[in-house]
């Protein structure tokens, strides 16, 4: 009999203690599972903010490119990515459980989709100022050509205005002296001698000009002793800065075509002295034929 209650004793001790067991097992996976449940709620938490930040860092970046266009939308374009910024940190510093996320994943699709819009605003700005850039560079390029034709008409004229007043010149040329003895009949005899000399004839032409000006032309004959004195009527005319004094003047009507002129200087009854002697012929200031003759 005591055997058999020893025996049930026991039984009902290995019964105990194998339901404590199985309770503990329970217990045991319950809370493995609910662990491991946990570490992966956490995990997915934890990929879900890191998505949702790189979601914005990428935002940002586009911002960023948009902002170095340098259009008209700049200004709204920096306070839009300063909110993507802020964002940014706002989600660094949150715990990241399901609420928090579900608010940061709202913002960022706020933020996402104006600056979808601003971006495209943006990009039709930048295609607006390339294409005013070009025309700009066009137009700048299409002024400067015409400048240059300008200038080079400007030149052309200013050269064609120096040619035709060139051309307009009257050329004095085959100018010639000869001292003369003029006898009591008014007959002259060429010489070469001081003594016998009463007047110096000179003489010299005016070429044909079709585009000159015709009309009454004035020249004035300078001659000069070798002792450097002016003979003549000495008289002086001022041009400009220049002041000529002259032994007389020689008025020609000219009209366009070849003419020949001879003017006298008068020793005035006074005996040329003998050497060389300097004839110049004057358009106003301007020197237009010169020659010399000697008397001996």
């Amino acid at each position: 009999m005591d055997n058999q209650k020893n025996t049930s004793s026991l039984k009902a001790i290995i019964v105990v203690l194998a339901l404590l067991l199985l309770g503990s097992l329970a217990y045991i996976f319950k809370m493995t599972t609910d662990a491991n449940k946990m570490n992966t709620e956490l995990t997915t938490e934890k990929s879900e903010k890191e998505k949702v930040l790189d979601e914005l860092a990428e935002l940002k970046s586009t911002y960023d490119d948009a902002i170095a266009a340098k259009t008209a939308l700049s200004d709204e374009l920096i306070a839009e990515r300063d909110k993507v910024v802020k964002l940014m940190d706002d989600l660094k510093k949150s715990k990241g459980d399901a609420d928090a996320m579900r608010k940061y994943k709202s913002q960022y699709q706020q933020l996402n989709a104006k600056m979808k819009q601003l971006v495209a605003e943006n990009d039709q700005l930048k295609t607006a100022n390339q294409r005013l850039t070009v025309e700009r560079d066009s137009t700048s390029m299409a002024l400067g050509q015409q400048k240059k034709l300008n200038d080079t008409l400007v030149i052309q004229n200013v050269n064609l205005a120096k040619t035709v007043e060139k051309g307009q010149k009257i050329v004095v040329m085959n100018l010639r002296t000869q001292p003369v003895k003029v006898r009591s009949s008014g007959k002259q005899i060429e010489t070469e001698r001081a003594s016998r000399a009463d007047q110096v004839k000179v003489c010299f032409a005016l070429a044909a000009n079709a585009i000159a000006k015709s009309g009454e032309k004035t020249y004035y004959v300078q001659v000069i002793d070798s002792k450097n004195n002016v003979l003549g009527d000495k008289k002086t005319e001022n041009f400009g800065d220049m002041t000529l004094t002259y032994s007389f003047p020689v008025t020609v009507e000219y009209n366009n075509e070849a003419v020949d002129v001879c003017n006298y200087l008068d020793g005035k009854g006074k005996e040329f002295a003998k050497g060389s002697y300097f004839v110049n012929i004057f358009d106003k200031s301007e020197l237009v034929s010169k020659t010399t003759f000697t008397l001996k």
